[in-house]
């Protein structure tokens, strides 16, 4: 990384929530649940000389989970943003990580609590480099273009969905499976088919098996020669079902979006996995994120981005990519971009890239260069803190 710390550093004196929902027409199904609208979480820290940083909170699950989560950044962590200045983004990360922990531990709600942190993280960052009149991905070393697939496939509206990803200049595709043997193996083959064998394909699970059922699935999955299986199993199984499982297919395993902070020490210590998949909005921000990057790659592993929310996580996310493929060792890595209808990718983030042959390139301006839409924006709560004078 290539960034400097600014003088005499950052003192935030306002922070914002809002709590974003739009309806979609058509719900979003996964192994575990359905999302019936399209939440978001957008923040803004405001520094002494009136800069403005923007952030995202995963906050997909529950249906509840923005209104829980945008209480907690302007109650409990705001105060702490504000309380002293930083002179760095990670001074602030390991500052909150430490001072919540124990409140973490006695709330019972150590995700949350993270959440609130990487969203936060990621805000910080994009001051920091607005201040310095530099886009994220060129202050961390990056590279001004990355990979990207297409995800959130599934059976019930691919191969349709699909082509139109494909149409907008996708060339990998993942497709959620977790439904049955049959219709898994149906709809890859369907989605195989509508795409051509030059489309590379992915398959995830989103935690659907136990041990047991992902050995006698996977066999079947393995034919269409996907180029990862993400979560066969849940999160928190034992390390060893992992490393069975690993050693007895051939197609690589993917996880990292349910994990955090020690977990994926463990993650990396086992061994099981060949591609990681931190979400930004979710564990960890880019200070959290980029460490966990560097320690990845050496030991072998492809840090693929996850997302699924709103346009600032999903643009921090293509920063997050550029900056891990500093190192040449990940340069086939891709970052997820849902195939799902969302307004909020476009309200939050004022602009997008085009995809071309599966890559994007990135913005020039400053800090991530999200400017949000706030006409076209459902907000449907408000939350300020302000600094005492």
């Amino acid at each position: 990384m290539r960034e400097q710390s600014l003088q005499p550093g950052l003192r935030i004196t306002r922070v914002q929530a809002w709590v974003i929902r739009a309806p979609i027409d058509r719900p979003v199904v996964t192994s575990f649940g359905v999302m019936h609208d399209r939440p978001a979480l957008l923040l803004a820290l405001t520094d002494a000389d009136g800069a403005v940083g923007y952030g995202e909170v995963w906050c997909n699950f529950p249906s509840v989970g923005a209104e829980h989560r945008a209480r907690l950044i302007t109650h409990t962590f705001a105060p702490l943003v504000a309380a002293k200045p930083w002179l760095h983004p990670a001074e602030m990360f390991a500052h909150l990580t430490e001072t919540t922990h124990v409140l973490a531990l006695q709330s019972g709600e150590a995700g949350p609590f993270a959440q609130c942190i990487a969203g936060l993280d990621i805000a910080l960052w994009d001051l920091w480099a607005r201040k310095q009149n530099r886009p994220v991905w060129q202050l961390l070393g990056g590279a001004p273009r990355v990979r990207t697939y297409a995800s959130g496939l599934s059976a019930s509206d691919q191969p349709a969905l699909a082509l139109s990803m494909q149409a907008q200049g996708h060339v990998a595709f993942k497709l959620k499976v977790g439904f049955g043997a049959l219709r898994d193996q149906q709809a890859l083959s369907e989605l195989r088919s509508a795409l051509g064998e030059s489309a590379r394909l992915m398959v995830d699970a989103n935690q659907a098996w136990d041990l047991d059922a992902a050995q006698a699935q996977l066999p079947g999955l393995a034919q269409f020669n996907p180029l990862w299986i993400e979560e066969p199993l849940r999160c928190d199984a034992p390390w060893a079902q992992w490393q069975s499982l690993a050693s007895n297919i051939a197609t690589p395993i993917a996880a990292g979006e349910n994990l955090r902070g020690s977990q994926f020490d463990d993650a990396l210590q086992h061994g099981a996995l060949q591609v990681l998949q931190p979400d930004i909005g979710k564990w960890g921000g880019f200070t959290g994120c980029l460490a966990l990057a560097r320690k990845a790659i050496d030991r072998g592993l492809q840090l693929c981005p996850h997302w699924l929310g709103g346009g600032v996580g999903l643009t921090a996310s293509f920063h997050l990519l550029s900056a891990a493929n500093a190192d040449a060792r990940n340069h086939g890595a891709r970052v997820e971009w849902d195939a799902n209808p969302n307004p909020l990718r476009l309200s939050m983030a004022g602009h997008l890239p085009e995809v071309k042959d599966g890559w994007i390139a990135l913005s020039d301006a400053p800090g991530l260069g999200v400017a949000p839409q706030w006409d076209a924006l459902p907000i449907t709560q408000t939350l300020h803190w302000t600094a005492r004078s």
